[in-house]
């Protein structure tokens, strides 16, 4: 399974590693702060992702979604669900970025 984590989020992650490490505490509090299960708690975040048009985040949490084992057709379904609430194109945007993701992972 590809695991690589992004030359740019290792970059940062050296040149700033008390700033990354606060972001991913905060990123573990929040998910620890409910009852969601971290693939429902990712699959949010991978929605959220798409709706602000954030290339970056949905990759991440694509990666996220298929390292834990969520199937690709799960992933593709919670950003089609997404079509009347944020617009064909949006969606169709977050499908590009997430398929990135998802062909490296098949």
């Amino acid at each position: 399974m590809h695991k690589e984590i992004p030359a740019h989020y290792q970059r940062i992650a050296e040149a700033y590693p008390e700033f990354l490490k606060a972001v991913e505490n905060l990123g573990a509090a929040t998910k620890g702060a409910g009852t969601l299960s971290d693939k429902k708690a990712n699959l949010v975040q991978l929605a959220a992702a798409v709706a602000i048009r954030s290339e970056g985040a949905v990759h991440s949490h694509t990666r996220q979604l298929l390292q834990a084992g969520t199937d690709a057709s799960e992933i593709r379904h919670a950003i089609i669900l997404l079509t009347s609430t944020i617009g064909f194109p949006t969606v169709m945007a977050g499908l590009s970025w997430a398929n990135d993701v998802i062909d490296a992972f098949e």
